[in-house]
């Protein structure tokens, strides 16, 4: 029976200590962390935004998920809203399971299916625009998009 916690929080995110069990042979954790640089421009954080409680409900529903594909003894998932500044975490995971192969697994696929379904949004708030930087529109649009942009704005 996989044990799980999951939350949605305003407040910025604790330490988590060590938690080590006889029975779990690996524990996983991975930060993810604000960098200062966002579609090539300097940033100074990010806002992000959810609905809380359907967050967390995706959140869980991913956690299960992922938890019924490899065999977890528990699942750790937090992450913030509202202004993120760089350089520190806005999402916290812990996967704990038997053996490292399932944890390490089970934690990529975590952030995936996170990051692919989990109705949370970030705003980055810009320091400058990428237009000021000297860098042109049409390049931030494509790194940011994955898409090119032709010289009309339009994709090809």
């Amino acid at each position: 029976m996989c044990r799980y916690d999951v939350k949605v929080t305003a407040e910025a995110l604790p330490a988590f200590p060590p938690a080590f069990s006889p029975t779990e042979g690996a524990v996983v954790d991975f930060f993810g962390v604000v960098r200062e640089a966002e579609n090539h421009a300097k940033i100074s954080g990010l806002d992000y935004e959810a609905f809380a409680e359907m967050a967390e409900a995706e959140l869980r529903r991913v956690s299960e998920q992922v938890a019924a594909k490899y065999p977890l003894a528990s699942v750790t998932v937090y992450h913030r809203t509202g202004f993120v500044p760089v350089g520190e975490p806005s999402l916290f995971t812990r996967v704990t399971a038997a053996h490292r192969d399932e944890a390490f697994a089970g934690c990529r696929q975590l952030v995936e299916l996170l990051k692919a379904r989990v109705p949370i949004w970030k705003h980055p708030s810009y320091l400058q625009s990428p237009a000021e930087t000297g860098e042109n529109v049409a390049t931030a649009v494509e790194a940011a998009t994955g898409n090119p942009v032709t010289h009309s704005g339009t994709k090809p």
